[in-house]
């Protein structure tokens, strides 16, 4: 397992060992949270040159001249702009370069052509480095169960002080919540903070609005942090004040097929038979029509990356890997839920990074 010393260099050394058995001579890195992933360095303009023979050349601004020296002290500066010109310049033929075909737009790509010399070939590249992503090594996962266990917390420390209540706006504790978790050290939500109340919860990606909340409503928060390059994503639905038959009874459908996904999330698991797991649970409750999404995705330093739990999921889970379980039904004009859990796949059972009760709670 990479040491913090050893991390990155371990991971070039990966992504290189893949482009030597496509037969592309380097990869030029344009995507910032692959820089990052590649090289340490968190500033808003970079791009990175990585050689099959494990050298590497990285490009930014002015702007990061020390943060750069700090963050990325192994591998040589150029600075310029546009950054993946400034670094592709410096190459000489013939070479194979590959660039990452889904982040680049045509007018970027003509650029780069243009700033190729000659006999530099520029071939698209796709995946290499998301398959590298795929399984965490022992410090993105701390650093995953670090900016989860300050999520739960602002959701707790909310709920205990009675921010989520009848009378108070979606926004209201939207905004109560991202306060919490910038105040526990978040740099800022992973995400638009959903709450989504009474008809609004049928809705599984509402946002936060002005409506009020009020007695009977289902209320669905769906909200993570994110700090030091890490995500968190998890979401609870409570009921506010009293169950009815048709709050209860959707409440109990999903827990359980949350509760069936979680237990299906092994090492070997085909990621459809993950997202069945969750899926025949609602269907034979009835509700099948009303599970509109994909069960579950992976976690890192994206909010959303590779592996995806759904019925056109393909691949198995392994040891290392994250995912979340996130069924939910959702009826309109009359409510819904979703109950979502980020895991690290183990040996054995996976391990709940996201620790707040599942059980029904009213409010």
């Amino acid at each position: 397992m990479a040491t913090a010393d050893t991390q990155y260099p371990d991971r070039r050394r990966a992504v290189a060992a893949e482009l030597a058995a496509q037969n592309v001579d380097s990869i030029l890195v344009t995507h910032l949270t692959h820089v990052r992933y590649l090289s340490g360095f968190s500033g808003s303009n970079a791009a990175l040159l990585l050689n099959k023979d494990h050298s590497a050349r990285i490009s930014t601004d002015g702007r990061y001249t020390t943060q750069i020296a700090e963050e990325v002290p192994d591998i040589d500066c150029i600075l310029g702009r546009p950054c993946a010109d400034t670094v592709l310049k410096e190459i000489t033929g013939p070479r194979r370069v590959g660039y990452e075909a889904d982040y680049l737009t045509v007018t970027e790509y003509e650029r780069l052509q243009q700033a190729c010399g000659e006999g530099v070939e520029l071939v698209p590249v796709r995946g290499i480095i998301e398959k590298s992503r795929l399984v965490k090594d022992s410090g993105e996962l701390d650093g995953l169960r670090s900016i989860a266990a300050l999520a739960s917390q602002a959701y707790e420390d909310m709920l205990a002080a009675g921010e989520v209540a009848v009378g108070r706006t979606e926004r209201d504790i939207a905004a109560d919540l991202e306060y919490r978790m910038r105040k526990l050290g978040a740099e800022r939500p992973s995400f638009d903070s959903i709450v989504a109340s009474g008809p609004n919860s049928a809705k599984p990606h509402h946002g936060a609005d002005d409506r009020v909340i009020e007695a009977g409503d289902l209320v669905t928060i769906d909200f993570g942090a994110y700090a030091n390059g890490f995500n968190s994503d998890m979401t609870r639905t409570l009921i506010m004040e009293h169950t009815t038959d048709f709050t209860k009874e959707i409440y109990d459908t999903v827990l359980q097929a949350q509760l069936a996904g979680v237990k299906a999330a092994t090492p070997g698991t085909s990621l459809r038979d993950v997202d069945r797991a969750c899926r025949d649970i609602i269907k034979a409750a009835g509700y099948g029509d009303y599970f509109v999404h994909s069960t579950g995705h992976g976690i890192g330093l994206d909010v959303h990356e590779l592996p995806y739990a759904a019925t056109t999921g393909s691949g198995e889970l392994a040891e290392g890997m994250t995912l979340t379980i996130e069924p939910g039904i959702y009826v309109p004009g009359k409510g819904g839920v979703r109950i979502e859990d980020t895991l690290i796949i183990t040996s054995g059972e996976p391990e709940i990074i996201t620790k707040v009760s599942k059980e029904l709670r009213v409010v």
